[in-house]
């Protein structure tokens, strides 16, 4: 039924004849029309609500652990606590986002509604005692663990649950950064590298726009960013942009290498709790010998302040290695503000060498480092013209597409299925770099 509203122009076998059987009675494509904006209405509400009570959440902790940083000491512990909750209560959600994926790819079982409480305290607590990851991660699973509940209730076939689960995720991501057209393009794209799924495209937009204003009439504000200055798009400053972004996507690799490599180094310790238990003591203990908290968290004040002060060049790489280590050892949270403040900070810091604005660097880094950890190029894209306005867009594009194509043929997400034209560039390679050997 629901092929009649968002998969009725994508069937290539779909005739004149079926297409008027479909809409030919205007009570079933009333109650068609009815039922998939009741869906949007009630996971857009749900999800940014919950959104909502998690950034104030998130918000206070954060406060809460700068003002008493001797709290880092005890990560150990939080990150036993994290631990054992996953390992006795969410072994069938430790997944996280690529469960929602593999759902998305093949359906088999609704996902366990406990995935969004589990990932909420996670969060929460790694935030709290100082472990260093995003926020993403944790709307986007609590909305994904939302929207399947309402397949569970309607019975919905696998073909609606794939459209409830996009819907969920694009509500997640719009809600928490408050970039409702980028989370749903972001929800469409994420599937499949260098594909887009456009047969969920009205529902996941409305629903990203439901979720994005309910979760703004809880008086949640989303962090502001400025690019004053765009100069005209010229050809040296094409080249200029072409050389930072292949920088970004290199940045955006070894971030996606080193998630998987600290992952696959931890798993070495069998017993799953002990693995953030032993990552908190590392933890922390890198942060009383750095002095400072700049690096844990969500690093929000750096990302702020690398549009208008040069960073370290070192910067982004001490939050690639923290960021990578702390999700490795089993905390939870998130990859993308990470992300942003890894290319944020890298651009700011190319402002030594590369002539053009300070501002416009670091958000080209921002959303470029993201594209190509994540392999989403358009919904970057978006994201940036959402955030810094449609001045830069061109700018963003570029960074975007070519941080893409440099960042390697896998991102974070292990179970991200690999097609398209990237994927085909890197597997001739491949083939080509083995038969000359």
């Amino acid at each position: 039924m629901a092929h009649a509203i968002v998969d009725v122009f994508n069937q290539p076998d779909m005739t004149n004849q079926n297409f008027k059987r479909h809409i030919a009675n205007p009570i079933s494509v009333f109650i068609l029309i009815a039922k998939w904006l009741s869906l949007s209405l009630a996971i857009g509400f749900a999800t940014g609500c919950a959104s909502a009570f998690f950034l104030t959440a998130l918000n206070w902790v954060t406060n809460w652990r700068e003002d008493h940083l001797w709290i880092i000491a005890l990560l150990l512990l939080g990150g036993l606590l994290i631990g054992l909750a996953y390992h006795y209560w969410g072994d069938s959600v430790v997944k996280g986002n690529n469960l929602l994926l593999e759902e998305l790819h093949s359906p088999k079982q609704i996902i366990p509604f406990k995935m969004a409480p589990l990932v909420l305290f996670g969060t929460l607590v790694t935030h709290l005692f100082g472990g260093s990851a995003g926020r993403e991660g944790t709307a986007v699973q609590m909305g994904g663990a939302i929207a399947d509940r309402l397949s569970h209730w309607f019975k919905l076939d696998n073909f609606d649950r794939r459209i409830i689960i996009i819907m969920g995720i694009s509500a997640g991501f719009a809600s928490v950064f408050g970039t409702p057209i980028a989370g749903a393009i972001f929800a469409l794209e994420v599937m499949v590298i260098g594909k887009v799924k456009y047969n969920a495209l009205l529902p996941a937009f409305i629903t990203a726009y439901i979720a994005h204003y309910s979760c703004t009439i809880w008086n949640v504000t989303h962090t502001h960013y400025s690019v004053p200055a765009v100069p005209a798009m010229t050809l040296t400053n094409l080249a200029y942009t072409i050389s930072v972004a292949l920088l970004f996507g290199l940045a955006a690799l070894v971030f996606s290498r080193s998630i998987h490599f600290f992952s696959s180094v931890f798993k070495w310790i069998k017993y799953p709790p002990l693995r953030p238990f032993i990552g908190g003591i590392l933890i922390a203990l890198a942060f009383y010998l750095s002095g400072t908290s700049k690096y844990i968290g969500l690093g929000i004040p750096t990302i702020v302040a690398s549009f208008t002060a040069v960073q370290p060049p070192y910067a982004f790489m001490i939050k690639i290695l923290l960021t990578t280590f702390t999700l490795g050892a089993g905390f939870k949270g998130g990859e993308v503000t990470p992300l942003f403040f890894v290319g944020a900070t890298l651009g700011s810091a190319l402002f030594l060498v590369v002539p053009l604005p300070l501002a416009l660097l670091a958000g080209m880094g921002f959303v470029a480092v993201f594209s190509g950890a994540t392999n989403t190029p358009i919904a970057c894209t978006l994201m940036g013209i959402e955030l810094f306005g449609l001045d830069c867009g061109l700018y963003m594009a570029v960074a975007c597409t070519v941080a893409y194509f440099a960042s390697g043929n896998k991102g974070i997400y292990s179970s991200q299925v690999i097609g398209g034209t990237k994927s085909y560039v890197y597997a001739r390679f491949h083939i080509n770099k083995k038969t000359q050997e």
